[in-house]
């Protein structure tokens, strides 16, 4: 009897050895998937930013052209590698001479290489190019509510940029040369001067050229609603009211 407790004392001693080894057991597999490094994650894309109007002008500005005539001051774009610059008809509509003076301050002669009255567009070639040429990039269509910027030099003061929304679309406005259609509606401030200058999408495209303002009271001031040529339809060819022998390049 004396040597059972003992026999019963070292089973039990064995049972707990074994119980702790099974909870350690345990234990090590549970902290393992925990120690090891966690997965990452994939970075989420950023979204592209679009340029603000101060870098959409550092871009553009120098695509831009202050024209003179015998007859007062409008604005062009150059749209093509050899210096080919568009601006609205009426710009450079019986001026005996043209001249043209670029970002950089380079001045120099040009003539009409094509013109459609109809539309309100004309093709200019420098007689000159300056040193860097840095044509503008040219867009598509807009679209209502979407931001636009507009470059010119209303009243003479060159190089101006201003800042909008497209108003509406197929807008229609009475010209010297008759009614012009199919016309973008903005309200980026321009005033006189300011035709014939790009009109710029959110990224800097050329996607339209300005041409006329609203003018309800025949002062010429900008009441808030101006209008552009979209860029198909002035370098589309001659399919519209003028002469047939419409700007294209």
């Amino acid at each position: 009897m004396a040597g059972v407790p003992g026999r019963l004392l070292v089973g039990g001693g064995v049972g707990v050895v074994a119980l702790l080894l099974v909870v350690a057991f345990l234990l090590g597999r549970t902290a393992g998937p925990q120690s090891a490094a966690a997965p990452s994650r994939s970075p989420t894309p950023t979204p592209t930013m679009s340029p603000t109007v101060a870098e959409i002008f550092q871009r553009v500005g120098p695509s831009v052209v202050v024209i003179r005539t015998d007859g007062g001051i409008g604005t062009g774009v150059i749209a093509a590698d050899n210096g080919t610059i568009v601006t609205a008809h009426h710009v450079i509509e019986d001026a005996k001479t043209i001249n043209v003076t670029f970002s950089d301050g380079t001045e120099t002669r040009a003539r009409v290489t094509s013109a459609d009255p109809g539309k309100d567009i004309a093709l200019l070639a420098p007689a000159s190019l300056p040193e860097i040429l840095v044509p503008a990039i040219l867009g598509g269509g807009g679209e209502v509510g979407a931001p636009v910027v507009a470059i010119g030099n209303p009243l003479g003061l060159t190089f101006s940029v201003s800042s909008g929304v497209v108003s509406g679309l197929n807008r229609a406005s009475e010209s010297d040369g008759g009614d012009l259609e199919g016309l973008i509606q903005f309200d980026a401030s321009v005033n006189p001067g300011s035709s014939g200058g790009p009109l710029l999408d959110a990224r800097g495209l050329v996607i339209g050229i300005v041409v006329s303002i609203a003018d309800p009271g025949k002062d010429e001031a900008f009441a808030g609603i101006a209008f552009a040529v979209p860029i198909g339809t002035a370098l589309s060819g001659g399919d519209g009211d003028g002469d047939g022998n419409g700007p294209q390049i």
